[in-house]
Order: structure tokens, then sequence, then C-alpha cells
């Protein structure tokens, strides 16, 4: 994408807001979700000091549940069709830039009806028991600016409130009565091209109002005089070797009052109780730390560790903190951390290395993104932290779009490593045009983005740049606020090479490819671009096709063939407007489609085959390669471009080859010596094994067979065999290759099946670009195309449920003497569609002849499969009739 802790009384405004983070951790937080009106600005005639009054009437506005923007209201109150179809999204007012261009970098026109401010109001009553306490005003996110309005005061205005990733806090105990209603109206504004807001790049379009809103929770928290905010524990490991731990317990408290108050913060760590006496002068605010050094019980031996889920249990532990005056409780909070250290370091080749608790990673990722109009869906993003763990990845990238409470919850909870920082392409990388205010504004975000999320053991890193590292000046005040506010990970830069005078080196790489190279790609390029060595923190084999399924969901029944405009809306932007690499390479390799069935058909096959690549060769070459993200995990709205599951969390080729290439113990073969390597991404040995590789030509005739014996150590990539080069040098104009890897007693532990070409693609790496490297001439597949007819043989039923979950066992035999290829299945419902919520343990599978596989699928007890539907390159479509049995449950590979 690619063109290319503490606050100073300063910095407060008004009634006390600050950037602090919303830590709703405490039992007196109140949330202001339901029963919010919204009207255009441009359809009121009164100000904020009327319309924050019980008197003021809202006939006709717009009902909301907040967080929401603007668009999203609308989108709601059905106003507009489904934007996500077709190319519904252009005919609502205000979508008028070019297609494909990045709306952040362009004026808003001056006759979108998203030119005008927009107002959120709503009614609330404080219990008549709150009254003389503490109240607090909290805003999670406000994109972009805002006027504050309640009971006819402003109380903040749009050019303290400003910034699409600050928090904010207010005390409004003297302006709400308790017992009563209080009218609370926020007047917002989008960002304009010269601000930090939310942006889209080049992923899909930008909402026409920019994402303008309340974007975030809205809530209110009642304490006493002082307030403690962003709680945080840090652990370090003296010894490196995780044995004994040191806490070290982060804590912001606030005087409130205008007297001096002098109170004791106290509490548990981890079961370990701490109290420190605190003195507080009117007004101040400070930090209470409690060190392992003035506290010895935070020295901790032997502690349950947070990991990654590959790498151990995600231990969740609790801290809670409580600030007492006088015998009474003024304030408490509350959050979930985990024990765990995160460290990196360049390798001796300068690559970037992340250890979890002294311990290296390989990073296998994906790029991340919320909903274009950041709807909030808790049960599909369960669902998707569901398939993150399922495809085998560690890591979540975040560029911008920083999450919710619940992604960051979820990602703890699961072992999910998150990436977070800023994004790139609009006015958060047009230093150049900064002024003073936009620096504040950018070094407010980074502070309420520091409190909120520093506490969550998920987070692996901070880049305070992407495309490129922020200038010195810019880069200093960055690492200031990360200082000041105890960011306890590493910090980069950015994501590119790009060093700094302040830094250094970033030990990563962000050289693409992000449209379509071959398979090969990933390990004959050794050195110069995307190939698999070093940290390639955002790159990606390209074009990602949904199923005919996907397509019918967003593109009209008359648009499906041949591809029409309402297909290409739905590629990516600047640079990706069209599949022009995607569908050459396509036709070069594979041959020519007439039709959206043979099309897709193959678009499948080549996701898979190019994700599998991707992701095997940074396996096999660890720790040369040090960390890959694929670009992208999901879409913001559906896309032709960049997922591993489509916008409607449809598991395609792409998802399989990456959960092929992915699993814990994995046998691999490595286009560029023929070798064959067994990957360990488990963190203990494994002795007895036993690697088996045939290879066969077009005809399915056996040119070499071979076995062999070998233990892996842990974490590792061992060579098992290799094929001789004078395999591969016949008159096959293509070769199959068919692996699988099973343990001392006999259990297949792992499979794998090649289609490879006689002669690879040759790379014409003079004319790379950001998007590819171009072909001088691709490899020849088009053979394929004309297999001779294949058939299978299906059983499929469900057991009885366990865990919440049962389990489909779908047995499949190839009886006829050709290879059956790219075999994939669905479940079905009794209305013939397909059922997305379903976790195959493989899929998009070939079977030789005489070859039975069996294939899981573990489906939530609410659906209901019918059938399995079967297709393939070369076997008849056909549905599986799915019996109901009585007998244990299957257990899951």
């Amino acid at each position: 994408m690619r063109m290319k802790r503490r606050i100073t009384a300063a910095a407060a405004v008004l009634l006390g807001c600050c950037g602090a983070a919303i830590m709703d951790a405490s039992a007196s937080v109140t949330f202001l979700r339901e029963g919010w009106n919204l009207q255009s600005g441009c359809r009121i005639h009164n100000g904020g000091e009327t319309i924050s009054t019980t008197s003021f009437g809202t006939a006709g506005w717009y009902k909301a549940t907040v967080p929401t923007t603007v668009l999203a209201a609308q989108i709601a109150s059905g106003e507009f069709k489904d934007p996500y179809f077709g190319t519904n999204l252009r005919e609502i007012p205000g979508t008028t830039y070019p297609v494909g261009e990045n709306f952040s970098n362009l004026p808003m026109p001056n006759d979108s009806p998203y030119h005008c401010s927009w107002w959120y109001r709503k009614e609330f009553v404080v219990p008549a028991a709150d009254h003389g306490k503490s109240i607090w005003l909290r805003f999670g996110g406000i994109n972009y600016r805002a006027n504050i309005w309640l009971n006819g005061k402003r109380i903040a205005d749009s050019t303290q409130v400003a910034g699409a990733y600050r928090t904010y806090e207010f005390d409004i105990s003297a302006q709400v009565t308790a017992g009563k209603s209080n009218v609370l109206a926020v007047e917002t504004f989008a960002p304009t091209e010269t601000e930090l807001g939310v942006n889209w790049v080049d992923w899909n379009p930008c909402p026409p109002d920019k994402d303008m809103g309340l974007t975030g929770q809205v809530s209110l928290a009642i304490s006493g005089p002082v307030k403690l905010r962003s709680p945080m524990v840090a652990t370090h490991f003296p010894k490196g070797d995780a044995s004994d731990a040191e806490l070290t317990v982060y804590v912001d408290v606030h005087n409130q009052s205008d007297s001096e108050v002098s109170g004791v913060v106290s509490g548990t760590v981890s079961g370990i109780a701490i109290r420190q006496e605190v003195a507080l002068k009117a007004g101040e605010e400070r930090t209470v730390i409690f060190t392992p050094e003035a506290f010895v019980h935070l020295r901790v031996q032997n502690p349950k560790l947070w990991w990654p889920y590959q790498m151990g249990t995600p231990n969740m532990e609790t801290v809670s903190l409580q600030f007492i005056e006088g015998g009474r409780v003024s304030d408490e909070q509350t959050v979930r951390f985990g024990i765990r250290e995160v460290t990196s370091e360049l390798t001796d080749k300068g690559y970037r290395l992340f250890r979890i608790n002294g311990k290296p990673i390989l990073i296998r990722g994906a790029g991340w993104s919320q909903d274009m109009m950041l709807r909030e869906d808790p049960e599909r993003l369960a669902e998707q932290f569901n398939l993150v763990r399922d495809l085998h990845l560690n890591t979540i990238r975040l560029e911008g779009k920083l999450e919710t409470e619940e992604f960051y919850r979820l990602a703890d909870e699961q072992g999910i490593l998150v990436m977070a920082g800023w994004c790139c392409c609009d006015y958060w990388e047009h230093w150049d045009k900064w002024n003073g205010d936009t620096l504040e504004v950018a070094v407010a975000s980074l502070r309420s983005q520091m409190f909120r999320i520093g506490h969550h053991p998920s987070l692996l890193v901070w880049l305070n740049g992407s495309d490129g590292p922020p200038p010195e000046s810019v880069e200093r005040a960055y690492l200031a606020v990360e200082a000041e506010t105890h960011w306890p990970n590493p910090v980069l830069s950015s994501a590119s090479s790009t060093p700094t005078s302040v830094t250094g080196k970033s030990g990563v790489k962000m050289t693409g490819p992000y449209d379509y190279v071959s398979p090969s790609y990933w390990l004959v390029d050794t050195s110069r671009y995307g190939g698999a060595y070093g940290f390639n923190t955002e790159t990606s084999p390209g074009a990602a096709i949904p199923s005919i399924d996907g397509l019918r969901q967003f593109i009209p029944a008359n648009s499906m063939w041949p591809p029409s405009a309402d297909w290409s809306y739905h590629n990516g932007g600047e640079g990706f407007k069209n599949l022009e690499v995607f569908n050459s390479a396509m036709k070069s390799t594979y041959g020519s489609t007439d039709s959206v069935a043979a099309y897709t058909r193959v678009a499948q096959t080549m996701a898979y085959d190019g994700e599998r690549a991707m992701f095997e060769a940074y396996g096999r070459n660890k720790y040369t390669s040090t960390g890959v993200v694929q670009w992208m995990l999901n879409n913001a709205w559906p896309s032709m471009i960049w997922h591993l599951y489509d916008y409607y969390l449809e598991a395609g080729g792409g998802y399989f080859g990456t959960k092929k290439a992915c699993e814990p113990l994995h046998i691999q073969y490595s286009y560029d010596d023929h070798s064959v390597a067994v990957v360990n991404s488990r963190y203990q040995p494994v002795s007895g094994l036993k690697a088996t590789a045939h290879l066969y030509d077009q005809n399915l005739v056996e040119l070499f067979s071979r076995e062999a014996d070998l233990n892996v150590d842990a974490d590792s990539s061992t060579t098992a065999m290799a094929f001789p080069d004078s395999a591969f040098g016949g008159s096959s104009p293509i070769l199959f290759v068919d692996l699988s890897l099973r343990s001392a007693g006999g259990e297949v532990l792992s499979t794998n099946f090649y289609w490879v070409p006689a002669k690879l693609t040759q790379f014409d790496w003079a004319k790379t670009d950001y998007t590819h490297t171009p072909a001088i001439s691709y490899e020849d597949l088009t053979i394929l195309r004309h297999l001779p007819t294949s058939a299978i043989a299906a059983e499929a039923a469900t057991k009885p449920a366990s865990h919440g979950e049962k389990t489909i066992r779908l047995s499949l035999h190839n009886p006829s003497k050709a290879l059956a290829f790219q075999v994939s299945l669905s479940a079905t419902g009794r209305d013939g569609k397909s059922q997305t919520a379903i976790l195959w343990s493989d899929n998009y599978l070939e079977l030789m002849p005489g070859e039975t596989r069996v294939v899981t699928g573990q489906a939530p007890v609410s659906v209901v499969p019918y059938a399995v539907h079967l297709s393939g390159w070369n076997i008849p479509d056909k549905d599986v009739a799915i019996k109901e049995v009585t007998t244990a449950v299957v257990s899951r590979k």
C-alpha cells in the first residue's frame, strides 16, 4: 500500500478531559449505548445550548446505537440500499470521488451531506445516590472533531476534541443533575484531507462520510475525589530463562478535588497484596509505581506464563487496585494481564527476531481490517478469531484500525499476538505538511492508545510508521510518549527497512509483492525483494477471488460473467484497480477460462498454491526468515483481493493453502533445490518420524520414491531428503509430488501434494515494482485443464455434539484410475446454501487412484448441515447426504 505516562496540566482540556485510556473495568461504569438520536447539522437551526436541553424535540431524527458512524446509522435505518452490493455505494450522496482513489487525501465535496456537521443527542439519568460524587463522561473515540454540550452548556469545543484515535474524559460533576434527566449533545465533524483521520488506502473504497461520528463507546464513571486510571503490569525475567519474573505495577492517580488528599493505593496483582501511601496536592496527577525492588513479593518464582497459543497456554492474571481515603474507596480499577516479556533483536544478518519469554518465534500473521463502516459484531469477531487459530497463524497486524476492547480480550485469551501501529498513505505520513497542531494531535493519539492497550499481553510491537519512518522530530516525540506511558513492548520506527538517525535499522522489510507471483518466487528470491528471508511486514501472492457462492452475495446476477464494473469496483484502489496481473498469469499458466465456474475454480487453486508456497518458504528458512505477514487476513467489505477468508467468512483456496503450510508438524517440497523438509512449529522435539516422497509424471508413472527416518528438534526446519535433479529433466511437462509424514506408531501427521512444472517461471527482476515482479515466461500447467475424468465415492456422518460442537466425518475414496485434482468440499443446508461456520480439517485435496482420505469438520451445534457438496477440476459435482449416528464423537485432527 503502497505508493511509493504522563499528562501535563497543559494537555488537559476543559473540565478534566485527558488523553488517558478509558479503562471501563470499574463496577461504577454505565455505558450510554441505546437511545441516541442523530441528525444532520444542515437540517437543524438550533445550537448546542438548545439541542442539549430536555425541551428540545427530535422528531424526524435517526435512531442510533453508539458506537456508530453517521453512515452506519443511516444504513441501519434503511435509508440506503446495501452499500456493499454491486456499485450501490456510488449511489449514496457524497460518493463522487474517483473510483480507486484514496478519498482520505481528497476534500469532502461541498455538496456532500457529510460536509455538514452531524449531531448525536442522548438523554440519560444519573442515580440520585451519586449526588456529590465525581462523575466522568468518557468517549472512546470521536472521528474527527466535536463540540460537546451538556444540559445547555458547552463542555468542550472542536479545537480541544480533535483526533480519530484519541480518548476523552470530562469531569461533569457540576453539570449533571443526579436523579433527573440530563441531555448530552455532540456535534461531530468529518476529518478533512489534512487531518489524521481513519483511512482506507488501497484496501477498499472509503465511505462518503469518512467514518465520521462517535466511533468508540460513550460511558459514565462514578468515583470519589481521586480516580485511578490505566493500571498496567510489566514483566521482566532477570535471569533470561523465565524461571523468575519481576513484576512492575503502574497506575495513574488523579486528585480531582481542590484540596490535598492523603490515602493509600492498595490491591492485589496475581494474588500478591501491594500497598503504597500516597499524598496528592489539589488537582495533582501522578503515576504510582510498585517496583520489585521496593516490593519484594513482586519477584515471582516459577510463574504461570502467558504464551502465544502454539507455544503454550495463554494464562491470564488479574490486577485489582483501589484508592482508599479515610477508610472509603474513592475509585477502583481491575484489568487482566499476562506474565510475559516480549523482546526483539537483530540477527547476525540484520533481521528483526522476536522472542516471547526468551524463546524465538517465527511470526506468521496476516493484516486485519475492521468493517468499512466500523460496525461492531462480537459474534462475527469471535468467529474470525476461531479462523485465525484454525489457520495456525500466530499474529494479527493492525495498520491503524486500532481495535475494540473485545478484540484485545479475545487476542489475550486465545494467545494471538498483535502488531499495532499507525497507517500509511495519507496525512499520517505527510509529515512535511504537518504543523504544530498536527503533531499535538498525533502525540495525544499515541498517548491515548498506549494507555488503552499497554496492559494487554497479546501486544507484540508498536510501529511508529508504516510505509516509512517518521522524521526525527516526530519519532523523538513518539518515543517520549512511549517511555512516559511505560509501553512494555518493542517499538519499531516503521514497517519498512528505512533506517532512522534515532533508532537505526528496523530489521524488517516491506518489499511486497502484493500482486500475483508464481509459487517458486518465495524461494528463488534470496536477497532482493519479498523472498523468504528476514521479516516481511506485509506481502501477498495477490488476488483472492471469492467462490461463486461468495460472489453471488455482492455481484448482481446479470453481472456474474464476464467480469463487469460490479466486479472491478470490488478490486482494490490505486495500483490494484484491476486484476490484469492475476488474470494474465492465470491465462498463461492454466489457460483461458470461459465461465465464472471455470474462472473461480482456477482462482481458488492459484490462491491455494500461492499462499502455501509463501508460508512454506518462510517456514523452511527459519530463522533466516523471522516473520511474514500476509496482506491481508480479511476484508473491510466484499473484495476480490487480499484475504484468506472472504467478507462472509467463507474459507477458500488461499485459506486452506495457508492452513496446510502452517500446520504444527509439516512436510513440504522446495522449488529451489527439490528438497523435502519437515518444519516443526511445536516447542518440543519429535523423534521416530518417517517421511515418504513419491514423484510421478503426468500419466502417474512413478519416477522416484524414497523413505527417510528422522528426528526433528523443537521449533526447527529439517531437510529429510531431496529428489534428484535428473528426475525433473524428462519429457513430462508437469510432475506430481506426493508427500506424507508418519509418527513412530504409523499415524499420518502431515500430507502434501504438489503439481510442479518441469520449467519454473522466469522472473524479470529488473522490472520489479512495488506491486510484484513480472514474469519473462510463466510456468506451463495447462495440462491440468485436460486431466482424465476421475470420480469420488463418499460417505458423510455427524456424531453427537460435545463441548458445543458437532463433528462431521467425511470419508472420500477415489475408485478411478485417474488423479482427482483439487477436490473441494462445503457443507450445505436443506436450502442448498453453503454453511461457512464449519471448520474443515483439510480441503482442496488430491486423491491418487485407490486412495482413501478422511476429513472432519467441526460445526457449532446451532448449524444444521444437510449435505456435503463435492466439486473439483475433473470430478462430477455431487452432494453427499449427511447421516446422523449415535456413537462417540470423532476426534478432530
